[in-house]
């Protein structure tokens, strides 16, 4: 599929305190932990737990969360289909709508039981 610039401002404004509990939600349901939760955000986007809690409290939009976030170098390692999208398709333009995706494709991946160092993906030595 391919992102509009209307889809990517429609996720622009998504208030990330709205979506993240859904996250959390179905982490829970498959038995991971919120700390394992976090240490992904962490790692993608450089918040700590009490950055988070005050974008959470501040209910800033996702424009906002990932203007502020500090994306991991390897982030460009995350590939995959998330909602029908191939990631690392995405086109440069909408590169909040791709660090939305490869976010979720990170949480997706933690639902699914995957070990974490493979998740928090690293070069290859």
């Amino acid at each position: 599929m391919k992102v509009t610039a209307e889809k990517n401002e429609k996720v622009a404004n998504m208030i990330f305190a709205s979506i993240y509990p859904l996250y959390w939600n179905r982490l829970e349901k498959h038995g991971r932990t919120k700390e394992e939760f976090h240490q992904v955000i962490e790692w993608f986007t450089g918040f700590d737990e009490d950055k988070l809690q005050t974008l959470i409290a501040d209910k800033v939009t996702f424009r906002t969360f990932f203007e502020k976030a500090k994306i991991h170098p390897n982030a460009h390692m995350i590939k995959g289909v998330v909602c029908g999208y191939r990631i690392e398709e995405i086109a440069d333009e909408f590169e909040l709508y791709k660090q939305c995706r490869q976010m979720e494709k990170l949480i997706d991946e933690l639902a699914k039981g995957r070990k974490m160092e493979k998740i928090l993906r690293e070069e290859k030595k």
